[in-house]
Formats: C-alpha cells, sequence, structure tokens
C-alpha cells in the first residue's frame, strides 16, 4: 500500500463513506464499484491514516461485508503500531496531546473503535486501550495541573491561550469514554480502564453543557452557564449523553444512565434547540440524532418515552434530506438515508461510536 491521499478514500465524505450504504443495503455491485474508485489510486497508510482515512476506514468498511483480508488489516496494524509509538513518545516527554492523537476522527478512539470490531478481538487492542486510560491521569501546562487529555491548542488546531479541554463526541473526551465503556460492556478492559470511566464521566458531568472548556473553566468554582448551543451528535449534549448512557451501562449506575436519558430527552423536545438544527447530516443534523436517538432507547429501560422523538426526527429527516448538497456519509446523503433505513445490519453505526 501506498501513502496517497485521495479524496475518495475518506470515510466522511468519499468513496468509502457511500460504500457503506451500499453494503448496509445489501447492493455489493454497487459496493464494489465504489470500493474501487476509492483505492484505484492507493490507500493511505501515513501519519493521516485513521478510522475516517486510509487503510483503518478502508478495513471497516470492508468488514461490514466480512470482506478485510489479512493484507489490509496488516496495514492497519502499521498505522496502529506508529500511533501507539508517537503517543508513548509524547507521554514520556511529559507533553500536552493534540486532538488528533486520541479523539474519534483523527486518533487512538477512532483505532480502538475498529480494533474492537475485529473478530477476533485485536492483539493491539489493550494497547490501544492503555494510552486512552493513560488521559485520566492530571498532566501539567501552562504552569498549571490540567486533565490529561487537555490540548494546547484549540478546537480549530491553532493557538489558544490556556488550551483547552474537548468534550465533544467527535473530537473530545466524549470518544474516549465511550469506547472505554463499549470495550468494558464487551467484556475487554486494561488495568485503570474502570476509574477511567469515571474520571471522563465525572468530568463531563460537570463541563458537559459546553463543547469545549477552557483554562478559565478550570478556575471558576462553577463553570459558567452554557448558552443554549446546536444539539448534535458531534458535539454538544446528545452524543455526551450516549457516551454517559454507555458509561452508566458499563458501570451498573442506573442514575447516570437515568439523567443521560432525561438529558436527550429533554434537549429533543425542546422547540428552541431544535430549531438550532440547520441540516439533516450525520455528523450535526437530524440523521445524527436520530440514530442516537434509536441507540439510547435500545438500551433504555424505558424505550416507549422516546418513539415520539424518533417519530419527529424521522419526519424531519426524511422532508430534508434530499437537499442535502454532498453525497457521502458523515455530511451528506449516503449518510441520511442509512438513518433513514433504520437498520444497523452491518454494524455501520460503530463508526460514530453509538454501539
Amino acid at each position: 500500500m501506498t501513502t496517497t491521499v485521495p479524496r475518495t478514500q475518506d470515510l466522511s465524505e468519499g468513496a468509502l463513506g457511500m460504500a457503506l450504504l451500499d453494503i448496509e443495503r445489501g447492493d455489493l455491485p454497487t459496493a464494489r464499484r465504489h470500493l474501487t474508485q476509492a483505492t484505484t489510486q492507493g490507500v493511505s497508510t501515513g501519519s493521516n491514516a485513521s478510522l475516517f482515512h486510509g487503510a483503518p476506514a478502508l478495513e471497516f468498511v470492508l468488514a461490514r461485508a466480512h470482506g478485510a483480508n489479512d493484507h489490509v488489516r496488516a496495514a492497519v496494524d502499521r498505522v496502529v503500531d506508529a500511533r501507539l509509538t508517537a503517543a508513548h513518545r509524547r507521554q514520556t516527554t511529559g507533553g500536552l496531546p493534540h486532538l488528533a492523537e486520541w479523539d474519534l476522527i483523527r486518533g487512538l478512539t477512532g483505532l480502538a473503535a475498529l480494533l474492537l470490531s475485529r473478530r477476533p478481538l485485536a492483539a493491539r487492542l489493550p494497547d490501544v486501550l492503555a494510552c486512552l486510560v493513560a488521559l485520566a491521569l492530571p498532566a501539567r501546562g501552562e504552569g498549571r495541573v490540567v486533565p490529561g487529555w487537555w490540548s494546547p491548542v484549540g478546537p480549530d488546531g491553532k493557538e489558544m491561550a490556556g488550551g483547552h479541554g474537548n468534550n465533544g463526541m467527535a473530537h473530545g473526551i466524549a470518544g474516549p469514554l465511550a469506547v472505554l465503556s463499549l470495550a468494558l460492556r464487551a467484556g475487554v478492559s486494561v488495568p485503570g480502564q474502570v476509574e477511567a470511566v469515571g474520571t471522563f464521566a465525572t468530568w463531563l458531568d460537570r463541563h458537559g453543557t459546553h463543547y469545549w472548556s477552557t483554562a478559565t473553566h478550570l478556575d471558576a468554582d462553577q463553570p459558567p452557564k452554557a448558552e443554549p448551543a446546536r444539539p448534535s451528535w458531534c458535539y454538544g449534549q446528545p452524543g455526551i449523553a450516549r457516551a454517559q448512557q454507555l458509561a452508566a451501562l458499563a458501570l451498573g449506575d442506573p442514575a447516570r444512565r437515568q439523567a443521560a436519558e432525561d438529558t436527550v430527552e429533554a434537549i429533543l423536545t425542546d422547540p428552541v434547540r431544535l430549531a438550532q438544527i440547520t441540516d439533516s447530516t450525520l455528523c450535526h443534523g437530524y440523521a445524527g440524532l436520530l440514530t442516537l436517538t434509536r441507540a439510547v432507547a435500545s438500551d433504555s429501560t424505558s424505550p416507549e418515552r422516546f418513539a415520539p422523538i424518533i417519530q419527529d426526527l424521522h419526519r424531519r429527516l426524511a422532508a430534508d434530506w434530499e437537499h442535502l448538497p454532498k453525497p457521502g456519509f458523515m455530511e451528506g446523503r449516503a449518510g441520511a438515508q442509512l438513518a433513514l433505513n433504520a437498520t444497523d445490519t452491518t454494524g455501520w453505526t460503530r463508526a460514530l461510536l453509538l454501539t
């Protein structure tokens, strides 16, 4: 495999993402055409390779059709080894991590989700989980003690005074919380994993109403009240609430589960919050919220409370998805159609850490 990086191999918006819809529908001839388009110029195993790009993205899609071979898995293992080496090097120096080291879209959380879905389970999975667990240890940055996942730069990757702690599912600590919780539910654990789940969940109890936390939030007795923001899977309270529900299920914490489910219900029945949703995408629109709510309902002791929400989100999505200008998975029509289909026979929702 080469390290060229054509856009087509991007799971978010490239042909790989469109193949997910084909496979879920059982349309393997069209899936093969999309897969050929995605791989004709090579597949990245470089530093940009992740669950959403390159060889790991290819393995995830092929595995939905039970088609990931040893060649692909070996390429992914090389990616994982390189990312682990870089993370261990950073830990040794005592520096703070960048989001791309560990988040879902670009980092170790996404690779953990992929390795957790392998059968048999990947030999490297415990090492990846251990790196995520290590984020729960306090660190020093800007001359002060900060959470171990604190980034020295802002959410946009640019310099930010005091850095920030990202809270969302796509790029924040809700992602490691979700994947560590899913691993515990699957019977996979490493030393300190239960404690790390508790640390991340407790942080989000305090800070999870914000997309991210700043140094000012650390200094406050209580974080400032968050302004109502767009609810979504990628950022915001619905995605965080699903991660909290998964943590509660892993830890056997009924109070936390109830609180998470109450949050989803309250937000997605609030007309003011719903009015802030501006599109039908999986990432930050109706498709993601619909898929998320189905997952929350499936793990709830009172799934019927979410039936009206699911019906409303389905109606909104059905009325709007064809207006999406992009064809792909995370921000396009393929992802919206996956949500509308209301099936997950291939396990495609694992890419979102919902299952």
